[in-house]
């Protein structure tokens, strides 16, 4: 059966000689392909089966078994990203956030957010804040989304004064210890990131120390509920620190 599927490439493999075999993440998941010939310096497919390539592909679908690539028409280059390392890095980053996510829970909504959040960054949004808007939302899907109305620890709605990642989010002046304050922007801006549509920004003035807070406390929380371990997310932090 003929069938036109929108995706981005997130692996390739040498097959054979001549042929490569490409895992696409889809807004149905990830599907397998065979790009016959693919590694031929004259196949039309040689370059649009590389990774990290949005496109709509044209495939000979089998549900059990690899699909075959008929032909591929790209949707975007993403060509400021590609030209830069680090963008690089980030989009590496995630795909494979989103293709790990689509495994607990297969929802188009992820792949549609993957898409909003690549678009941004490509049209020179920092890709810090982006990553972590995307990075929150997540959360949901993964099971372990953060309550943004009242302390984590007793569920009071009032006198909060910090959040932190260990205790899975915010706490109330009753419950707190010894955790980091942090100021108000801080808290305000975390929870305008959970709530904002990706398509909707246009413009993204904050402090490189809220920025630097959020990032932390994402961070954090990853850390202690989610239980993924990526090897883009460590490439692309070593790579953040050679910058």
């Amino acid at each position: 059966m003929l069938k036109k599927v929108e995706g981005i490439v997130i692996r390739e493999t040498n097959y054979g000689e001549t042929s490569k075999i490409i895992n696409i993440l889809t807004k149905d998941g990830i599907i397998g392909c065979i790009a016959k010939g693919a590694k031929s310096i004259k196949s039309p497919l040689r370059s649009y089966t590389s990774s990290l390539t949005y496109a709509c592909f044209n495939i000979y679908y089998h549900e059990d078994k690899l699909s075959t690539i008929k032909s591929v028409d790209v949707i975007d280059e993403l060509s400021n990203i590609k030209k830069d390392i680090l963008l690089i890095g980030y989009m590496n980053y995630l795909c494979e956030l989103a293709s790990q996510t689509m495994k607990q829970n297969q929802n188009e909504d992820i792949y549609n957010l993957l898409i909003s959040a690549l678009n941004k960054i490509n049209l020179g949004f920092n890709p810090i804040i982006i990553t972590n808007i995307f990075e929150l939302k997540l959360l949901d899907y993964l099971g372990v989304g953060i309550n943004f109305n009242s302390c984590a620890k007793c569920g009071n709605k009032s006198n909060i004064v910090t959040i932190d990642g260990d205790a899975g989010g915010y706490i109330c002046e009753n419950c707190y210890t010894d955790e980091v304050i942090y100021d108000d922007k801080t808290l305000k801006m975390l929870r305008m990131y959970y709530l904002v549509d990706i398509n909707s920004i246009s413009d993204l003035k904050i402090s490189d120390v809220v920025v630097n807070n959020i990032n932390y406390f994402i961070n954090t929380y990853y850390d202690r509920y989610t239980g993924l371990y990526l090897k883009s997310k460590k490439f692309l932090d070593d790579l953040i620190k050679t910058i």
